[in-house]
């Protein structure tokens, strides 16, 4: 299926490392914006509440939940979850992240497009993750190329969630920056500090995008090759 063998080692190492890439970045910047407080010495807690409240999102509740940036908005119960050290974190990443997953909340209320159109993607996209691999690899393995073409069906299904995100994470991230401002959670100065925070948590999205789209590609070609 590839002419070399040691390019196609080359592929599945790049698959793997722009995204531990993406993740050590989110890391790093987490942990040195972390340390740096914010002028207005509000707690994620306190920022999300704050935000919601300003938006009239009163039925929205902010609650602490378990794990590291484990943090996110649930669209069925309503509900903005931060994780324990941005939930009482003071700090530039703790306002930016509690600010974000409000921003979800926002485009909630706001009936965004991406985000309906992401939402309804769920189960449709939770199957074709679960099953396409198998699909493909039992295509290849029976030499059944319509159970091939069926899993890159399936796959295609998730990648298309994974580019749908794209616009729902930056659009949250641009709804978190103008209510830090306009709410005076951050001074001017410290916008681009707080981006940086943003900025590098929408580097996994667009990584996790890549990566999925050229997977996709690959058994695309890989099933073009086989019918010729």
């Amino acid at each position: 299926m590839f002419s070399s063998f040691g390019g196609y080692l080359i592929y599945i190492a790049l698959l793997m490392i722009i995204p531990m890439l993406a993740q050590s970045k989110v890391k790093n910047t987490y942990k040195i914006y972390s340390k740096k407080p914010t002028s207005s010495m509000m707690s994620g807690a306190q920022v999300a509440r704050k935000i919601l409240d300003e938006n009239g999102l009163y039925d929205v509740n902010v609650e602490e939940t378990k794990g590291f940036l484990s943090d996110h908005y649930d669209p069925r119960k309503k509900v903005v979850r931060l994780s324990s050290n941005n939930y009482h974190g003071q700090s530039m990443a703790s306002s930016a992240v509690a600010a974000h997953e409000v921003g979800h909340a926002i485009q909630d209320q706001q009936e965004y497009a991406f985000l309906r159109f992401r939402t309804a993607l769920v189960p449709v996209a939770s199957l074709g993750s679960n099953m396409s691999i198998f699909l493909i690899l039992g295509g290849i393995l029976l030499n059944f190329m319509n159970l091939f073409l069926l899993g890159i069906i399936f796959m295609s299904a998730a990648v298309l969630f994974q580019l749908v995100t794209l616009p729902v994470e930056f659009d949250a991230s641009n709804r978190a920056m103008t209510q830090l401002v306009s709410g005076g959670i951050i001074r001017n100065d410290e916008e681009r500090e707080t981006k940086k925070v943003l900025n590098a948590a929408a580097m996994t999205y667009v990584a996790a995008a890549l990566v999925a789209v050229a997977e996709l590609l690959r058994f695309v070609l890989i099933f073009l090759g086989n019918r010729d």
